[in-house]
């Protein structure tokens, strides 16, 4: 991995480091740290989860005011995961700049959702340390503010899945099990159906821009017609 490459990561990021070990420190994954012997990304992961949660806290009190608390920690679960952070990695091409060791490159590890999340919370790290909170809040907000949009505006979905499962569970422990059975668009733009069914009898359908919000879909048409 050269310099030039970390300077393209710097150009897809938008930020450019004072310093540029703190940048290939936050892209050193464990493997690669133990072969060589140096420090790896662990502990910048565990600043960065932090920053990202306080940065996304703050931002949803100060712009979603109409939420109320349990919804703004039900947004912020939505948006502070493991899922969003690999949309990051992926969006930046993370995977290009990543520090990995031999036998995890060959397993293409540096492509693996967890690794590429983890660099994510890393790079917050790094640029927080390099360049204070302002730079590290831009990058979080710039990154995340669609996903935010997207959860508050179906914060209220979460309840769905649950309620079903109360009102078929009241009576006793019931199975009920949901499934993608369809997906249509291109990678980018997907769109996918979900049934949910119970004791082996389909109830409904459902259909979301995610598999979680055709769930959603597919648990709230079952409720309309259990009512």
């Amino acid at each position: 991995m050269q310099e030039n490459n970390l300077e393209q990561l710097q150009e897809k990021i938008a930020y450019k480091f004072t310093d540029i070990q703190i940048l290939k420190n936050a892209l050193t994954h464990t493997s690669y740290a133990y072969e060589y012997n140096i420090p790896s990304n662990e502990k910048l992961e565990f600043l960065g989860d932090s920053i990202l949660e306080f940065v996304s806290s703050q931002y949803l009190y100060r712009n979603y005011q109409n939420l109320k608390e349990g919804e703004m920690t039900k947004v912020r679960a939505t948006v502070v995961c493991e899922s969003s952070l690999y949309k990051i990695a992926k969006r930046h091409n993370f995977s290009d700049f990543l520090y990995v060791g031999k036998s995890e490159r060959l397993s293409k590890g540096n492509e693996r959702p967890a690794i590429l999340a983890d660099s994510v919370e890393a790079v917050i790290a790094a640029i927080y340390l390099d360049g204070g909170i302002e730079q590290a809040s831009k990058f979080i907000i710039e990154n995340l503010k669609e996903e935010i949009d997207i959860a508050t505006t179906h914060v209220g979905d979460k309840d769905y899945k649950t309620v079903l499962q109360e009102k078929l569970q009241e009576h006793g422990n019931i199975k009920i099990t949901y499934t993608i059975i369809n997906e249509m668009g291109p990678d980018h733009d997907k769109t996918f159906e979900a049934e949910v069914v119970v004791e082996g009898k389909k109830l409904a359908t459902g259909k979301g821009k995610s598999k979680k919000q055709a769930e959603m879909e597919a648990a709230k048409k079952a409720l309309k017609q259990l009512s």
